[in-house]
């Protein structure tokens, strides 16, 4: 239930998300700024995409632990997570030894799914030139139409999230 709980520590942190895809990404970007957390991804239509966090929030959901919303948006669904009662019980009493990570998420959960996407897309390709990133970023995320200049935002916001993990205090 390790993996379990740090899950539900983000979303108690953030007090609600809305979105699988930002869900998806915000653990993503945290697991790659050295967060502690340990889901496989594999790069998915709209980045990097791990079933095995799907599979973890749709346990915590049957457990009653994380309330999961769903609503009719326009033409398509919209997910909402927040921590139930018993999920914030069942926390309180887990002791979850992980370093501080509240205003890493708070700053995550207050960015755009599509800016997200970009920001871990680069993150997935993080290895290679920044030129050969923004190749892949246009060509993979053409219908997406990034920029120049919103790749170049996504390293900065990279290295202002990587700040924030390194800066929190301890006592989050």
């Amino acid at each position: 239930m390790k993996e379990h709980a740090k899950l539900m520590k983000v979303i108690s942190s953030a007090g609600e998300i809305i979105g699988r895809k930002k869900l998806q990404k915000m653990i993503y970007i945290a697991k790659k700024v050295n967060l502690p957390f340990y889901e496989k991804y594999n790069f998915h239509f709209y980045g990097p995409y791990s079933e095995e966090l799907t599979l973890r929030i749709e346990e915590l959901c049957n457990l009653g632990f994380i309330h999961e919303v769903h609503e009719k948006k326009g033409g398509y669904f919209q997910y909402r997570y927040s921590l139930t009662d018993n999920g914030s019980e069942f926390l309180g009493h887990y002791d979850l030894d992980m370093p501080p990570l509240k205003d890493c998420i708070l700053d995550l959960n207050e960015q755009s799914s599509r800016f997200l996407e970009l920001v871990s897309t680069v993150l997935y390709f993080e290895g290679l030139a920044q030129e050969e990133v923004k190749e892949k970023v246009f060509t993979l995320k053409s219908k997406q139409r990034y920029t120049e200049e919103e790749v170049l935002e996504a390293y900065n916001y990279i290295e202002k999230i990587r700040g924030l993990v390194e800066e929190e205090p301890a006592d989050q």
